[in-house]
């Protein structure tokens, strides 16, 4: 590559640079014109990662909805919730934000105030209310083993502390209907939750003003499908029932994927 080529290419690369970082949402993503189909992002919760949602994800870029899967960085309630409000409004159009797990609750408090949030899909997550916590909710029902018995906790810092599910339990609490060969490979790479998370309020709940949909795991082992069917009707969500585990999105993906273009359309 000559001189003059390399200049002019590190030249186009800076400006598109700075057009993305100064410009509005609308324009660092441009869409179609017409009624495109909204964006829809897939949130992770604990002990798990974006790969999670690949098999709906797969259904849904299939049926051409935009997706994105970001990191949950699982650090706490309010900094997780900045996280993702943060991604969001790089997002141009309508967005339909669909949660798992813990996901819920960071998701429920990303979407409050902004409007390009349209639909809150909810799959075995938490939907807590204004001053709630996981942990809370997590044990308003009998049902749950994910207790401290079941937890790995490892430090990371000064006061900072790690929960990890022990191999042991991890498919019979977290995905027991999943291949036991595929279960060690997620407990393998499962992403911690910093301990805060369980007891951290959370703000005000964005499903008071959104439409909401409600899978409900009927066999979760971590959050009893008493507390989900609890929250489904306390938002007034559109439900619907699967007899799985609490990875209802893994083990059920088609489920999912169906649930979320619901509420897409």
């Amino acid at each position: 590559m000559t001189t003059s080529r390399r200049t002019l290419l590190a030249g186009s690369v800076v400006a598109a640079a700075g057009a993305v970082l100064g410009a509005p949402a609308a324009q660092a993503h441009p869409r179609p014109s017409g009624n495109p189909k909204p964006t829809v992002v897939l949130v992770h919760g604990a002990f798990a990662d974006a790969s999670g949602w690949n098999d709906v994800a797969a259904r849904l870029i299939g049926a051409g909805y935009p997706v994105i899967a970001p990191a949950n960085p699982l650090r706490s309630v309010s900094a997780d919730s900045a996280y993702l409000a943060g991604i969001l409004t790089t997002l141009s159009g309508p967005i339909v934000l669909a949660a798992h797990s813990y996901g819920g609750i960071v998701a429920t408090n990303a979407a409050t105030g902004n409007p390009a949030v349209k639909a809150l899909v909810y799959v075995a997550a938490f939907a807590p209310d204004q001053g709630e916590t996981l942990l809370g909710l997590q044990t308003k029902y009998p049902g749950s083993n994910l207790n401290e018995a079941a937890l790995d906790f490892r430090p990371y810092g000064e006061g900072l502390v790690d929960g990890y599910i022990k191999r042991q339990f991890f498919r019979e609490v977290f995905a027991g209907d999943v291949p036991k060969a595929v279960t060690e490979l997620m407990w393998a790479g499962q992403r911690p939750a910093d301990a805060r998370t369980l007891g951290e309020p959370s703000g005000v709940p964005a499903w008071k003003t959104i439409p909401s949909w409600f899978l409900v795991a009927r066999n979760d082992r971590v959050l009893p499908a008493a507390a989900q069917r609890f929250m489904a009707q306390r938002a007034g969500a559109h439900v619907r029932e699967v007899g799985a585990s609490h990875v209802a999105m893994f083990s059920q993906p088609a489920a999912a994927a169906d649930l979320i273009m619901r509420a897409a359309r």
